[in-house]
């Protein structure tokens, strides 16, 4: 009897990623985004934000002109370009070079050199702890930004300021779980490798490094996505 074939998961690559590397049953749809962003703000975030829109355009600061933005994505793309190097660079995540090539400093020798999960706990929460001061970093440098062109945008800016401090909480929460799934999908790997004998040692982990570094790449993607609204607002204005 063959097994049922599991429905593709819609949604983010982040989304799609963990449910594969779970190999969880996602649900096809879901709460729709007003019902889901009620569970999640509470009323006096709620209060917040109904203040925000409704309050008067207050008046922009001295403009700055464009010569802002060409700087504004500069900064955005030297960070994101740092932070996708230090993803790379992770030595954990080095996949290690055929014997006789020189491996990269700092990278392990070989399949044995890393079998316990915390090593990887470790760089993933370090990795994570750089993606959030560098997204919260710039998108309080943008909305700055933004806050000086127009009174639309001043109030675009306390908009998305407010937002950040109903829903990260939330994101927080829900992003410090994904190590603990990918030590799910470290330990299956490793124990089905264990079942098929040595010659699969190698094998499942390098694999399990490509996986884990998809991830981290994939949940940069997510965090960035509020600069890069705020970016956009910035160029379109």
């Amino acid at each position: 009897m063959e097994a049922p074939i599991r429905p593709a998961v819609r949604g983010p690559t982040f989304v799609r990623l963990l449910a594969r590397l779970t190999d969880a049953d996602m649900p096809q749809s879901g709460p729709a985004l007003a019902d889901r962003l009620s569970q999640w703000i509470d009323w006096t975030r709620a209060v917040a934000l109904s203040k925000v829109l409704d309050a008067p355009a207050s008046e922009p600061g001295p403009d700055t002109g464009p010569v802002v933005d060409r700087d504004a994505a500069g900064a955005c793309a030297r960070a994101r370009s740092a932070l996708l190097d230090a993803i790379a660079g992770a030595p954990e995540l080095a996949v290690p070079q055929p014997q006789g090539a020189t491996p990269a400093d700092g990278a392990p020798d070989g399949a044995e050199a890393v079998v316990d999960f915390a090593p990887f706990r470790q760089r993933h929460l370090a990795l994570q702890r750089s993606m959030l001061a560098a997204t919260g970093r710039l998108r309080g440098e943008l909305r700055d930004r933004l806050a000086r062109q127009s009174a639309e945008m001043a109030r675009l800016a306390e908009v998305d300021a407010v937002m950040e401090g109903a829903l990260s909480p939330r994101e927080h929460a829900l992003l410090a779980a994904v190590p603990a799934l990918l030590e799910t999908h470290f330990e299956r790997l490793r124990a089905a490798a264990g079942e098929a004998g040595p010659d699969a040692s190698a094998a499942w982990l390098d694999g399990f490094r490509r996986d884990m570094q998809g991830v981290l790449l994939a949940e940069l993607d997510v965090r960035f996505q509020p600069v890069e609204g705020l970016l956009a607002a910035l160029r379109a204005h």
